[in-house]
């Protein structure tokens, strides 16, 4: 957001009070405007970010851990002649542009607003309290704050914005932040998108959704569905809800639509192999998550599970969200045998016990859809581990550590074509990529 402030001329710089910050402007010797937030020590000379613009370099000393030092405003203006003061004003655009963490590096200075996407506090012999900050790009934790430093982030919580500085390091083979300033924002300050992943535009997914949906031949699985994707409320909902909470599977705005989107198209491959009831499977894909609406938040820009999903769950949820919307309904949609299939399908579909699911997959197509909710979750962590930087520096190989998203897992990325011709494909495999693209949008 642009700002207009009254600043002081002096010489060849201009600076203002912003808040708690003294800015400051200025020119290069080829006449290039520079911008800098002088809360800071500048001990280095003008350069180009990896973010792009011409700015002043922040060092941030490894010694100023103090919040209120950090603050105290130090610059000289190299070639600044005489004091020569007159008022103007001057257009403040932001000084950065979004911050990509994954390509960050050891080494790298941070002076960015960023979403709290965890805090994580341990009491014992040594307490400590690390956070983990993120924007849409993805996320990074902060080396711990000790006792004794914790009171520069008393007071900060889950989904709070915050302005971040400090420096990139490396601890056991991952990037942490070394922050030596967390202040808080206010909210709206920086736009949600830009703090949280999304998957984008959603109408694909609807449409494909929708049309298989409509197609069903079933008339009364086709209206147990329509109790919930004929309701406008329950599709804004479900547009924007996460696949999971913090940093699991399909953690973006829109995920949960996208991984059902997922587990229709696998679920349905794998009905017609094993010639299972289609149609069934496509209600149990379309009401397996429903309950996570309920037992996620989000608005706030931080991923979280609510009471509800504390204390109930989003399996045991999404049977109660069932069982509430077919007693409500001005006819009984389905017989009670089928409204139990139907709840089998949400219950059953993580597999096992010790997975969260209150009971086994008894059925085919319950069977199904469990293998078709794993493979889109599982496959989604490993294209996102494969994404991240840290976990695999060297571009290539056997992961940096191992993946807790996928059971604590060694991971190995490599691409290999095995003297493929790719000017040849065969006639199965251009079916493929056009039923791809087809489902796509």
């Amino acid at each position: 957001m642009a700002c207009l402030r009254r600043v002081e001329r002096l010489g060849g710089g201009h600076r203002s009070r912003f808040g708690d910050h003294e800015v400051g402007a200025g020119r290069n010797p080829v006449g290039q405007l520079l911008h800098l937030a002088v809360d800071h020590d500048v001990t280095r000379p003008p350069k180009r970010l990896p973010q792009g613009g011409d700015v002043l370099a922040l060092r941030i000393g490894h010694e100023q851990l103090d919040v209120q030092r950090t603050h105290a405003p130090k610059v000289s203006w190299a070639g600044a002649r005489g004091r020569g003061a007159r008022d103007m004003r001057v257009s403040c655009a932001p000084m950065t542009q979004l911050l990509d963490i994954p390509s960050l590096a050891p080494g790298n200075d941070v002076h960015h607003p960023l979403m709290v996407i965890d805090v994580d506090a341990k009491a014992g012999e040594h307490p400590r309290t690390t956070l983990t900050f993120g924007n849409r790009t993805g996320h990074i934790v902060s080396a711990p704050f000790w006792a004794g430093r914790d009171d520069q982030i008393r007071g900060i919580a889950k989904g709070m914005l915050v302005q971040v500085v400090g420096k990139v390091t490396s601890y056991r083979d991952s990037n942490q932040l070394e922050a030596v300033s967390v202040r808080v924002l206010p909210k709206g300050s920086v736009p949600l998108a830009d703090l949280v992943p999304s998957v984008g535009p959603v109408d694909k997914y609807w449409q494909f959704i929708d049309e298989t949906r409509e197609k069903l031949t079933a008339a009364r699985l086709r209206a147990v569905l329509d109790l919930f994707y004929r309701d406008e409320a329950f599709r804004e909902r479900y547009e924007q809800c996460p696949g999971a909470p913090g940093t699991g599977h399909h953690a973006m705005l829109g995920g949960l639509l996208q991984h059902t989107y997922e587990v229709l198209v696998i679920g349905r491959q794998i009905a017609r192999v094993a010639k299972a009831d289609i149609e069934l499977v496509v209600a149990g894909v379309l009401l397996h998550d429903i309950g996570k609406l309920d037992c996620y938040s989000w608005k706030s820009g931080a991923f979280d599970t609510t009471e509800r999903g504390r204390l109930v769950g989003h399996v045991v949820q999404g049977v109660i969200m069932l069982q509430h919307a077919i007693e409500r309904a001005a006819s009984p949609p389905c017989t009670p045998q089928e409204q139990l299939i139907l709840e089998h399908f949400i219950l059953s579909h993580h597999g096992k016990l010790e997975f969260g699911a209150p009971v086994k997959p008894l059925t085919l197509e319950a069977e199904i859809l469990h293998f078709a909710d794993d493979a889109s979750a599982k496959t989604a962590s490993i294209i996102e581990a494969y994404a991240l930087k840290e976990n695999f520096p060297e571009g290539e190989g056997i992961s940096a550590k191992k993946i807790w998203q996928l059971d604590g897992r060694w991971m190995y990325k490599a691409k290999m074509d095995f003297g493929r011709d790719e000017s040849r494909e065969t006639r199965d495999e251009r079916r493929v990529k056009k039923e791809t693209a087809d489902q796509a949008g």
